[in-house]
C-alpha cells in the first residue's frame, strides 16, 4: 500500500523549518521533495530569548510565537505540496516535531517543550497531523530522546550488512547525537554540543550565524587546557540513556568555562570549541559503540569542514556523509518525523526503550485530524 507522509522538523540551531514528503510502499521508502524557510533573524531572536534557562517569559509572548510558528510550519508544507505538485487530500498524515524551546528530562518534574500549534498546521493545510512526541516517551520514564535512532534502524539496516560490522550515525545540529546500530540491538544517545557553542562564539565576536566550514576555527589553536576544562563536565561520563539541550550547553554554561581564560584568543577559543565537539562524538563511539565499522555524517555539522576532518582524524574507520548512500544530511529529521507520523497513525511504537529509558514501548504524539480525520 502506497501512502504520503510529510516530516517537519526545526533543530537546536533554531535556523529554520526542513519539510520532507515521503512516499511509503510496503517496506520501502521514497523522498520526493524537500522545503526549507528560513527563519528571520528577528524570528530566531525571538526563540532564542524564550528558549533561555530560568529567563521569564510573558504567557502573551509565548502564545504568540507559537501560534506564528504554527502558521510557518504550515505555509511550508504548502509550498512543499506546490513544489511538487502534490494534492494536500493525498497526504496521509504531517510528523511535526516543532521547535524545542526547552528540554529537562532530568529535571525532578521531566518535561520537553516544543512550539508551533499543531492545530493551525491541520486547520491550515487540511492535514492530518501528528505532533508533541517526545513527552509522551518522558511519561513513560524516558528521556523523550533522541528519537531518531529508531528511523536510523529501519532505514540504514537495509543499505548496510550489519552482520559484517557495526554502523553509527551521527546526527550533528546544535546538539549531536550518535545511533548505534549492530545486527541485535540499537543503541542512542546525545554526546554533548554539536554547532551551538561555535554558533553562539562567533554571532558574539563575529556577527556571524555559524563558521563557515571551520575556516575561523582553524585560524586557531586548540588551547589543551580550555579544551580538557570543556571535556570535565559529569555529563561526559554519565552512561547512557541520556539528553541534553542547549538549557544546559547553554552561552552561560560557556562563559562560565571561559572565565579562567580571559587572555585566550578568540579564534583559539573557536578552535577549541570545534575539537570539543569533535573529541566527544568520537569519544561517544569509542566507548560506547566500539564494534563501528563505518560512520556516517548528516546534520548541519556536515557543512563544517574542519569538524569533519578532526571527526576523521580520531577515528580509524571510514567517516562519509549520508549522501553518499542516497540520503540527503539536510534532510534526514525531517524524514525521521515522516516516518514516526506513520508509525503512529498506524498504532505503533515510535520509541526505543535502550534508547530514551522508556520502561516500554509507546506510541508517540497527540494526532490533529486534519479535513477527512483520521485514515
Amino acid at each position: 500500500m502506497t501512502e504520503l507522509y510529510i516530516g517537519l522538523m526545526s533543530g537546536t540551531s533554531i535556523d529554520g523549518i526542513d519539510a520532507a514528503l515521503l512516499k511509503f510502499d510496503n517496506n520501502t521508502l521514497e523522498l520526493l521533495g524537500f522545503e526549507y524557510t528560513p527563519y528571520s533573524a528577528t524570528l530566531k531572536k525571538t526563540i532564542q530569548t524564550i528558549s533561555q534557562a530560568n529567563t521569564p517569559i510573558l504567557l502573551s509572548k509565548y502564545g504568540t510565537i507559537d501560534t506564528q510558528l504554527g502558521q510557518l510550519f504550515a505555509n511550508t508544507v504548502e509550498k512543499l505540496l506546490k513544489k511538487t505538485k502534490t494534492l494536500s487530500s493525498s497526504i496521509t498524515a504531517i510528523g511535526s516535531h516543532g521547535q524545542t524551546v526547552y528540554h529537562a528530562a532530568d529535571s525532578i518534574q521531566p518535561f520537553s517543550l516544543q512550539i508551533g500549534d499543531p492545530n493551525i498546521i491541520a486547520e491550515q493545510t487540511g492535514i492530518t497531523t501528528v505532533a508533541d512526541f517526545r513527552r509522551r516517551d518522558i511519561a513513560a520514564k524516558g528521556q523523550g530522546a533522541p528519537l531518531v535512532p529508531a528511523f536510523h534502524q529501519a532505514y540504514f539496516c537495509k543499505l548496510f550488512d550489519l552482520s559484517k560490522h557495526a554502523l553509527t550515525v551521527v546526527n550533528i545540529g546544535g546538539i549531536a547525537n550518535i545511533s548505534y546500530l549492530t545486527k541485535s540491538h540499537t543503541l542512542g544517545f546525545d554526546t554533548g554540543p554539536g554547532n551551538t557553542l561555535m554558533d553562539y562564539w562567533i554571532e558574539k565576536n563575529n556577527n556571524k550565524h555559524y563558521d563557515n566550514a571551520g575556516n575561523w576555527a582553524k585560524s586557531g589553536t586548540v588551547n589543551a587546557e580550555l579544551l580538557k576544562h570543556l571535556k570535565d563536565d559529569p555529563y561526559f561520563s554519565q552512561n547512557p540513556p541520556k539528553s541534553t539541550g542547549k538549557e544546559y550547553f547553554s552561552k552561560n554554561w560557556l562563559e562560565d568555562k571561559l572565565s579562567a581564560f580571559l587572555t585566550c584568543k578568540a579564534e583559539d577559543v573557536q578552535a577549541s570549541l570545534c575539537q570539543f565537539t569533535a573529541d566527544t562524538v568520537t569519544e561517544a563511539i569509542q566507548q560506547h559503540a566500539p564494534l563501528t565499522g563505518h560512520s556516517l555524517i548528516c546534520g548541519g555539522g556536515i557543512h563544517n569542514e574542519n569538524l569533519i576532518q578532526l571527526i576523521k582524524n580520531n577515528l580509524n574507520h571510514p567517516v562519509e556523509s549520508t549522501e553518499e548512500f542516497g540520503i540527503n544530511p539536510d534532510y534526514v529529521e525531517a524524514m525521521a518525523f515522516a516516518w514516526l507520523a506513520k508509525q503512529t497513525i498506524n498504532n505503533l511504537a515510535g520509541n526505543l526503550p535502550q534508547v530514551t529509558g522508556a520502561k516500554k514501548s509507546v506510541v508517540l504524539g497527540g494526532i490533529y485530524p486534519g479535513k477527512k480525520g483520521i485514515r
